[in-house]
């Protein structure tokens, strides 16, 4: 993983790179880890924009992501990402 101001790279299950936008990291106080959620701005069959999560070390850099491992921490990002959402339908 190679980040690059808002950008992220990060390769595919076929080892191709992938360019990838950042929307945003937090800082969870309930898991104490930190997250990164991004796109490959790629549509799903419905028209959605697809957006994808994983924790990360606080040193982005080292290229590390980790897997969501519970429901407990998709309850907590698909908040941040209706929270954020909502917002931007009331602007």
């Amino acid at each position: 993983m190679n980040l690059n101001g808002g950008k992220i790279i990060i390769k595919n299950q076929e080892n191709k790179e992938i360019e990838c936008d950042i929307l945003f990291t937090f800082e969870s106080d309930e898991t104490n880890k930190n997250y990164i959620v991004f796109t490959d701005n790629t549509f799903d069959e419905n028209g959605n924009l697809k957006v994808y999560a994983n924790t990360y070390s606080k040193d982005l850099n080292d290229g590390v992501l980790g897997a969501i491992e519970s429901e407990k921490e998709w309850k907590i990002i698909e908040q941040i990402l209706s929270s954020i959402n909502n917002k931007e339908v009331d602007k």
